[in-house]
């Protein structure tokens, strides 16, 4: 049976995220020929609706409020509502970025509906649509499935495929500007501190520096080798809790999840609430001089040797590739 799917986009620094086009090819799924409808808060444009249109969204919402131009969880989730109630999906779906993991759980009770949440997979069977979610922080895998009522779950980034653009599909616009009332939280300014022009979350590639980088000085070679694969920096707990850097670079259980194509990890020993925020990357690539490091029982490849040393010799290496 054919489903009416509602999607809820982002954006960061102006963008789309890829997150957004990934709920997008997860909501054709789930759809099975009914109408998919995308929604984007705050400062969208036809040009968003345009893009939107091309990932399979039939139908886009551009919400406008002053209320909405920064991130605020009162405003989204009264803006969130009112579009839901003129949509009337039969399916939610989100992005587990920060946003959505705020927005998510807050709407879900608001509509009195259920949640499943960091969906790494969805498998539609029959008329049962099937969401996979990790567990005991990896650990473990469960399947779960929303029996009866409307279908309401986030996505985690870099695990839908999110296919190819198709140009020639157009979506229906419309604009909406939505009553906010009730606001009980005012932003007066937004700081922002970011590891670099790539989205952790959403980054291909990433190098990580543990505490075995010794200082912020440290992270220099790890920077190289970063630019030269065009890949995030992320960061241990350790390494931040020891001042080396900030704490928006952090992968773990306490910092950001990530599945990333490659997960380079320098100096890293592998302790179980850092594994738990990158252990579903695709490749792991382990460089540490302690051979019994936790960090190589789920490596794919490991290289037991001074950061020091082997960092710059790949980097010196990976730099002799043309582009």
């Amino acid at each position: 049976m054919s489903k009416d799917v509602l999607v809820v986009a982002e954006k960061r620094n102006g963008n789309l995220r890829n997150v957004s086009f990934e709920a997008l090819a997860a909501a054709k799924k789930i759809a099975d020929g009914g109408k998919v409808t995308a929604v984007l808060f705050g400062q969208g444009d036809h040009g968003d609706a345009e893009q939107l249109g091309h990932y399979g969204a039939a139908q886009v919402y551009l919400v406008t409020n002053e209320e909405l131009n920064d991130f605020s969880i009162d405003a989204y989730t009264q803006a969130f509502t009112e579009v839901f109630n003129i949509v009337k999906p039969d399916a939610v779906l989100l992005g587990h970025t920060a946003m959505g993991r705020d927005l998510a759980p807050r709407a879900a009770a608001r509509l009195g509906l259920g949640l499943v949440s960091d969906c790494t997979e969805i498998n539609v069977q029959g008329d049962e649509v099937v969401f996979v979610r990790p567990i005991y922080a990896g650990k473990a895998f469960q399947k779960k499935k929303i029996t009866n009522g409307i279908i309401f779950a986030t996505i985690r980034s870099n695990n839908i495929d999110k296919g190819e653009p198709d140009t020639g599909r157009t979506a229906e616009t419309i604009e909406h500007k939505a009553a906010i009332t009730d606001i009980r939280t005012v932003i007066k300014d937004v700081v922002r501190k970011t590891a670099g022009t790539i989205d952790l979350t959403e980054a291909k590639i990433i190098v990580s520096g543990g505490r075995g980088v010794k200082s912020a000085e440290g992270f220099n070679p790890i920077h190289e080798l970063a630019k030269a694969l065009g890949a995030a920096v992320g960061a241990s707990r350790a390494a931040c809790d020891a001042g080396y850097c900030d704490y928006s670079m952090q992968v773990g259980q306490t910092g950001k999840v990530v599945t990333p194509d490659l997960y380079i990890a320098c100096g890293i020993s592998g302790a179980v609430q850092h594994l738990a925020g990158m252990s579903n990357s695709k490749i792991i690539v382990a460089i540490n001089k302690d051979p019994e490091a936790p960090i190589f029982k789920v490596a794919d490849y490991g290289i037991v040797g001074d950061l020091f040393e082997v960092v710059p010799m790949l980097t010196e290496e990976f730099n002799k590739v043309p582009v």
